[in-house]
């Protein structure tokens, strides 16, 4: 008698899972008790400690979550119930206009305020307004906000009105003046490149405690962004802005999201969070697929180069010579080439494990989307604490940016290591129920669809334990930067 394909795939996922728990069980005696950190100013907050056992508890349940997940639910309609239900919010035009054009106005004024205060305000880091401003109440704080809520950063985005002023002057003084078009093989590559080449700023200089860099490095962002927009059009935030690029990914990862309705007029939609994810892959513009894989990467990066690990690691190479700023960007681009590849691997993987002839390629745009949860669980552990932490002396700041009073950081209880675990966790756990959805999406029947998921259990795997080593290392200052 042949072998029960179904018993076959349920030995697939044992042994799946028996690796996966080894694994999660190596890092937890490989860490022991260990204390989270945050990123730029992290030295203001204190780390939270986390027990072995919570983490080898953790790696238990993220692969019997992967297991229940790829293995229990098979009710295609289900699933497309879940997925497909949403509550359309209908927003007046009139409305919508109103408040878009009260939050451009404002978002140009803290743009001008954070200038300001970044080239004249006080220089102790946690007494700037521009310091705190840009990493605790924006990079942290708001960035939260567009996976949690939704992406609001086409109606905040400060340059837009620069960009919609410039083009009207360029019209006036030299007539109307045709917006060229960005080169089509360069796809979304120049986003890629931008985010990576923005944490590498982040992590090798002191952008993070340096107000006047700071701001110096805002007002140059500014200037190449107005130039861009106004010469590529809106193309330039689409393809090339890594900013707006970042926010839009997330953003399909919250419960609300804008749509349009039969008489053209936007909305809001409520969805359950992340299934706006299980409805589209990514485009097949060049770079679509590395940079979401970037996004996920570069806060990996930006916690394990503060770990007492990346320490002991550049010490002996710097020793022997090498120049400390070339070790950080040979590890930032082979991490980033390791992510991809993995993932490009799982991709191959799953065409051999589903039997289908989709193309590997057409697989890796299908099974983007759900990297995206990850990205946005690891975001919310690194930095949630930080936010909270720091919260407090951003708001006094904010009282008085010029003349600030001495300010002082939150110091977050031990448990709240707990709640950082519980955030990859419940990225990982939403990450399988997207890939679930969109495999039942893209291949027919039932055991092939789950069969296709294997590659991917492991390439979860694999990032999230990555995601949790990082978090339960101990703070440290990057060396030699």
């Amino acid at each position: 008698m042949g072998t029960d394909p179904r018993n076959a795939g349920r030995r697939d996922v044992r042994r799946i899972a028996g690796a996966a728990a080894a694994f999660a069980v190596a890092v937890a005696a490989l860490t022991g008790r260990v204390a989270a950190h945050s990123g730029s100013l992290g030295g203001s907050v204190a780390s939270a400690t986390v027990p072995t056992w919570l983490v080898i508890l953790t790696g238990g349940i993220v692969v019997g979550g992967s297991f229940l997940f790829t293995s229990l639910l098979t009710d295609h309609d289900a699933m497309r119930g879940v997925n497909w239900w949403r509550l359309a919010v209908p927003t007046p035009a009139r409305l919508r206009r109103l408040a878009v054009s009260v939050l451009r106005v404002a978002s140009v004024g803290v743009l001008l305020l954070v200038l300001a205060t970044g080239f004249v305000g006080p220089r102790t880091p946690t007494r700037n307004f521009a310091l705190l401003l840009v990493w605790v109440g924006w990079w942290a704080g708001y960035t939260t906000t567009t996976y949690l809520v939704g992406n609001t950063w086409p109606a905040v985005n400060p340059w837009t009105l620069p960009v919609a002023a410039a083009r009207r002057l360029r019209d006036r003084l030299f007539g109307d003046s045709d917006e060229r078009a960005l080169p089509r093989h360069w796809g979304v590559w120049p986003a890629v490149a931008g985010l990576l080449a923005l944490v590498f700023l982040e992590v090798v200089s002191p952008v993070g405690r340096d107000p006047r860099l700071l701001a110096t490095v805002v007002l140059g962002y500014s200037l190449v962004t107005v130039a861009g927009a106004v010469r590529y059009g809106d193309a330039w935030f689409e393809r090339v802005d890594p900013v707006s690029r970042v926010f839009a990914a997330y953003g399909r990862v919250a419960p609300l999201q804008r749509g349009e309705n039969a008489d053209g007029d936007g909305r809001v939609t409520v969805r359950l969070p992340g299934t706006a994810l299980t409805e589209d892959p990514v485009s097949d513009r060049p770079g679509e697929v590395a940079f979401v894989v970037a996004l996920l990467w570069v806060t990996t990066y930006d916690g394990l180069v503060a770990t007492p690990t990346w320490a002991a690691a550049v010490d002996p190479l710097v020793g022997l010579g090498v120049p400390a700023l070339a070790v950080y960007a040979v590890v930032l681009l082979a991490g980033f080439g390791a992510f991809l590849g993995v993932y490009r691997l799982a991709a191959r993987k799953v065409r051999d494990t589903a039997d289908t002839y989709v193309t590997a390629r057409a697989i890796e745009r299908w099974f983007a989307p759900a990297l995206l949860p990850i990205a946005a669980g690891y975001h919310l552990a690194h930095f949630l604490g930080y936010f909270l932490g720091l919260a407090p002396a951003l708001g006094t700041v904010a009282l008085s940016p010029f003349a600030p009073p001495t300010t002082l950081a939150l110091v977050l209880p031990g448990w709240f290591g707990t709640v950082k675990l519980l955030c990859v966790l419940g990225g990982h756990v939403l990450a399988i129920w997207v890939a679930h959805s969109l495999a039942f999406e893209l291949f027919p029947g039932v055991l092939a669809a789950i069969r296709s998921q294997y590659p991917s259990v492991m390439v979860m795997i694999f990032y999230t334990m990555s995601s949790l080593w990082v978090i339960t290392q101990p703070y440290a200052p990057p060396p030699y930067v």
